[in-house]
């Protein structure tokens, strides 16, 4: 497959879009980057982190309460994942370099590879929104049908009753077998990732081991083998349930498209801005406790259109975002509660593997 080519004329939609953001930097006198908010609710995720992970491994509770703790522990690594990686992966949590990528590399410690998610998300994911083929982020296969240009499967026509079963398992996946076979066949999906360096080698390795001794050596020399196992699962299915389910809710619903290129040309048939919009769906943004827990992901629309923007400016700037597309006659697809965009998504899946 040949690589997409999006048209590259300013249209008068981006160019009124993105003077019309700026305006809103310059009149407010803000930094896109994060802020005190931000780096406060960092704080309290690591520390919040430490403190159940310390409970957990040092302190023994009892066992019911130990499963409670490990969903708990779950629910943060996520958050952690959405609120700080995130950011910091797009160079977004703060103006200085340094904290941008010791934001980033908390993905290391949690078990995945900062290397291997900035060529699958940053360059790939965001660049190539939906598109079969390209797109790692819609390549469940052989388990689920994510594409109306996938094959199909008669275990598809289930799909939408036994997803949530696969979502689950998405953290243990992505540590210990994604990130490795994307390290051995130096591609992710079918695209091939620039060369690694020897620092890119070492931090790779060096982070798998943290992680593992983090997760598994340190709690079975403390509680034991059968404990730690049930609590590292426990901990890894809630974990990667909640991120999955929020970044499939952003592109994997009823009203977001799968648009492909021209088989000859490669071309594609919108400009790139048309296409993220096309492609990405909000939800449940006026949920402020939502919004908190996973970091702006819930603005995914703006999010796509201004990766460099810390998500603690999108309730400001979809407002903008809102208004272009309604002046330009741009569909903006909006969930405004979870439950609902939750249902699109299980309807999409569903029409995936009957159609």
């Amino acid at each position: 497959m040949l690589t997409p080519k999006f048209t590259h004329g300013k249209t008068s939609f981006t160019e009124d879009m993105k003077a019309r953001v700026q305006e809103y930097f310059q009149k407010t006198g803000k930094a896109k980057t994060g802020n005190f908010q931000l780096w406060g609710k960092a704080l309290i995720l690591v520390v919040s982190w430490a403190v159940v992970y310390v409970h957990l491994v040092f302190f023994t509770p009892s066992s019911l309460w130990a499963v409670l703790e490990c969903v708990l522990l779950g629910g943060i690594t996520a958050s952690i994942g959405f609120n700080i990686m995130h950011d910091g992966a797009h160079g977004s949590f703060s103006n200085n370099s340094v904290l941008n990528k010791a934001a980033a590399v908390t993905l290391g410690f949690l078990g995945g590879s900062h290397f291997m998610w900035n060529v699958k998300h940053n360059i790939i994911h965001h660049a190539y929104t939906n598109i079969d083929g390209i797109d790692d982020d819609i390549d469940a296969r052989p388990f689920l049908r994510m594409a109306p240009t996938q094959k199909k499967h008669p275990l598809y026509k289930y799909q939408h009753i036994y997803f949530w079963f696969f979502y689950c398992w998405l953290h243990v996946f992505w540590i210990f077998f994604s990130d490795f076979k994307k390290y051995f066949s130096r591609k992710v999906g079918d695209i091939a990732i620039k060369k690694m360096k020897f620092m890119d080698h070492f931090w790779f390795w060096t982070y798998k081991v943290v992680s593992y001794s983090l997760f598994l050596v340190i709690p079975m020399l403390r509680i034991g083998v059968w404990p730690t196992i049930i609590g590292f699962f426990t901990m890894t299915f809630v974990a990667g349930f909640v991120i999955s389910i929020i970044f499939q809710l952003a592109h994997t619903v009823e009203d977001t498209h799968f648009p492909m290129p021209d088989v000859v040309t490669a071309k594609m048939e919108d400009e790139w801005t048309i296409h993220q919009i096309k492609t990405t769906a909000n939800f449940a943004t006026h949920n402020t406790v939502i919004s908190w827990l996973v970091g702006g992901l819930n603005f995914q629309i703006e999010h796509h259109l201004f990766p460099k923007i810390s998500h603690v400016h999108y309730p400001a700037i979809s407002r903008i975002v809102r208004q272009v597309c309604a002046e330009y006659g741009v569909v903006y697809v909006e969930y405004p509660r979870l439950h609902q965009a939750v249902a699109s998504h299980v309807m999409f899946l569903k029409r995936m593997g009957r159609e």
